[in-house]
């Protein structure tokens, strides 16, 4: 179903589902020893959607539910979250290595980094979603009697709507600098979203703050081997449709936008992460189609 500007969701359902199947993802990937997040399998199972679950635990494989040679699939998202996810803890633990103390992570979803990496005493996380699932997963990670390693402050608000507000409600001090992490956001905001995101971002960031952003420009070959791929999976029991979740229309280099509101940039295309991870490059990669990454720093003023 297409998007609209006003639908919701949980963590079993629309964009949520999402959320869903990339920490399926992380699960796999630290099954298979790539990466470090115990609360990722445990998370999915608790959300319920079967195959995301068996995926996480081992129970499928790519073989029997991919496509081959195509460049997504169960099996290769599992490799990107690999990547991504060491990519981006980094990001962070240099952040707060340099004196950052406040850390949003903006459709946080069900990231775990506020109860898995080792805060500085004096760090402050905050996650902003959908209320629904913020409050899913706090209420799994209690009954699973994991503790955060810093304060972890759940702000329940649409990207889409007035959350600047919200944030600060919940204790956000603009005047500080902030590490801001925005992964997988980008293409289920509308273009126009996208850039009153990063004009709200640069407005609450004191000079000194951090932003990582992923971007997937996919071409419509690409979009078709997905859709393909989804077939698949729902032909092998996935019951939560995946396509169409995507905000279309023309959208503003992440880089450029960034650079033009005072922020230096760089950017990092993911065969890079994959290549410094130690993990396979496609070699068929179609060019203009992978995810990239921005990494930007606004100057001290």
């Amino acid at each position: 179903m297409a998007r609209s500007d006003d639908d919701d969701w949980d963590l079993a359902s629309s964009v949520g589902a999402t959320a869903t199947m990339v920490a399926a993802g992380r699960a796999r990937a630290a099954r298979d020893g790539l990466i470090d997040d115990p609360l990722a399998e445990p998370l999915v199972r608790a959300v319920g959607i079967d195959f995301f679950t068996d995926w996480a635990a081992g129970a499928l494989d790519a073989a029997d539910v991919d496509l081959p040679d195509l460049p997504w699939g169960m099996g290769p998202m599992t490799t990107l979250m690999a990547a991504r996810t060491r990519f981006i803890d980094t990001f962070l633990t240099e952040a707060v290595a340099a004196g950052i103390t406040q850390v949003v992570v903006l459709a946080a979803g069900l990231d775990a980094r506020g109860y898995r990496l080792p805060w500085p005493a004096g760090v402050i996380v905050y996650e902003i979603d959908q209320p629904a699932v913020l409050q899913f997963k706090a209420a799994t990670v209690a009954e699973l009697g994991v503790e955060p390693t810093a304060p972890v402050r759940a702000v329940g608000v649409d990207l889409r709507a007035a959350w600047p507000a919200a944030l600060r409600d919940a204790g956000f001090a603009p005047e500080r600098p902030t590490v801001w992490i925005a992964e997988g956001l980008s293409a289920f905001l509308p273009p126009s979203g996208q850039d009153r995101l990063l004009d709200d971002v640069t407005a609450l960031s004191a000079g000194g703050s951090r932003l990582l952003t992923e971007m997937f420009l996919g071409s419509p070959q690409t979009r078709e081997a997905m859709r393909r791929v989804h077939q698949r999976w729902y032909e092998r029991g996935l019951t939560v449709h995946l396509d169409d979740l995507a905000y279309p229309g023309q959208r503003h280099d992440v880089a450029d936008y960034l650079g033009r509101r005072g922020w230096r940039t760089d950017r990092v295309e993911l065969a890079a992460l994959l290549a410094d991870a130690g993990l396979p490059v496609p070699a068929d990669a179609e060019p203009g189609a992978q995810n990239h990454y921005t990494t930007a720093e606004l100057p001290r003023r």
